[in-house]
Order: C-alpha cells, then structure tokens, then sequence
C-alpha cells in the first residue's frame, strides 16, 4: 500500500505539472505511466485518469484565472455540448478496440501539432475577428469533439480545445490553455462518472494521484506564465506530436 501511494503522488506530480504547463489534463503522461507501473488495463488507466484530471482541471483554472487566462464564458459555452458527448465517448472506447482508437487519436494530434507550429505563417486568415452567434456555434462544436475525445482517451480534451482555439478562434496560447482547463472540469466530471458505472476506475490510486496532481499543476501553470506564447506553443506541438507517434505505433490485436 505505501508503495502503490508512493508510485501514485510521483505520477500525478509529473501529469499535473504537464497539464498545468500546457493545457491539457495531463492523461497522456498519466495513462502510460499508470499502464506499466501498475500493470493495469488501458481501459482502467484511462477512466482512471479522467477521474483524477478533474483536479486538474480546477486547479489548472484557478492559478491561470488568477494571471487571467481564462475565458470563462467561452469554457461555459464549450461544456454545454462536451458534458453530453464526454458520456458518449466513455462508451465508445469501452465497446471499441483500443488499438483502432490510438491510432485514429495519434493521426489527429500529428495533424494538430502540424497546424499550431504553422499558425504564425497563417496570419493572413486572421484579418477579422470571429464574434457573436458565430463565436458560440464554434465553441458549441468544439466541445462535441472535445468532450468526446476526453471520454474516449481519457486525456481531458484539451488536445482538441487549445489548438482549435488558437486556430479558429484566434485565442492566445495561455487564455486557450486556461480555457481549457475550466472546460474539462464538468465535461471530465460526466466522463469520470460514465467510466466509474463501467468499472474502469481504480479508487485506491486516486488518493495519491489527486494529491500529486493538485501540487503539479499549480507549480506547471506558473511555470507557463513565464514563458512567451511562441515557446508555449512550440512546447505544446512537440509534445503531443511525440505523442501521436507513440499513439501510431499501436500495435494491431484483436482487443
């Protein structure tokens, strides 16, 4: 047991930091680490992470709302649609065969790190400012892709949510990170709970993950204030390109 909380607050202060650093829930680091330290299913990695990410979601909110760097409308209006397509995304990746979601997920973070480290050659698309009707309906749909994909993978959705913000919205690096930090707490609440009915959480390591992550995350987010958006962004782009390699690489298996 002091082993399995020792092995669980060292996890969660890497994936806090993370998430904090970047915008995301932190899952990416969380559910490998989770896998071969603990030998468990990815399915039980996964909802297990999505429990402990709402943690970091509020505490990613609240040391980026206080440099302010949240949008809180804007995250209002992305949960609306990510509450009731997280559940669904839950499902989805019980019922599917997880190396067919990898890889899908792995290709979108590649395309996504692609477009993030070319958006200062775009500037040209961004003659005019996106407001009004218009703004929520892109928000709206942001949050259904969002909330799905925090469901399924279990990563907080902040792969989806930071550089559609960036990209589409025109959102600077840290206001999108932040944003998306306060999204992922009620879309990453109906997800957790969704995996929890499933039997994909692990109580026992929640206590140690949370406390790590809730120390990580303030230390991460404070971090990314003192860096420039470029670095941010550039960052960012590494890191999830490195993980969409790894999310490609999946093996194909019949489970």
């Amino acid at each position: 047991m002091k082993n399995q909380l020792i092995n669980s607050l060292w996890i969660g202060l890497l994936a806090g930091c993370f998430g904090g650093l970047v915008g995301l829930g932190g899952g990416v680091v969380m559910i490998p680490l989770m896998v071969g330290v603990f030998k468990i299913t990815q399915h039980r990695a996964h909802g297990t992470s999505l429990f402990a990410l709402v943690f970091t979601g509020i505490t990613g909110a609240v040391a980026y709302g206080m440099k302010g760097s949240v949008d809180v409308i804007g995250s209002l209006i992305l949960a609306v649609t990510a509450i009731f397509t997280a559940r669904t995304g839950a499902r989805f990746a019980h019922s599917l065969p997880e190396w067919k979601l990898k890889r899908a997920f792995g290709a979108f973070l590649i395309f996504a790190s692609l477009i993030l480290i070319a958006k200062p050659y775009l500037a040209h698309l961004y003659h005019f400012e996106i407001t009004g009707i218009l703004k929520v309906i892109i928000l709206l749909a942001i949050g259904v892709f969002a909330g799905f994909l925090a469901g399924m993978m279990g990563v907080g959705g902040g792969s989806v949510m930071v550089p559609a913000l960036v990209l589409i919205l025109n959102y600077g690096q840290h206001i999108a990170q932040g944003t998306s930090l306060l999204c992922m707490v009620p879309a990453g609440i109906v997800g957790a709970y969704t995996h929890l009915r499933l039997g994909n959480v692990i109580k026992e390591l929640l206590p140690g993950l949370i406390a790590g992550i809730i120390i990580g995350t303030y230390v991460g987010s404070n971090i990314a204030h003192a860096l420039s958006d470029a670095y941010l962004r550039i960052i960012f782009a590494l890191i999830i390109t490195f993980t969409g390699i790894k999310y490609l690489k999946t093996p194909k298996s019949d489970k």
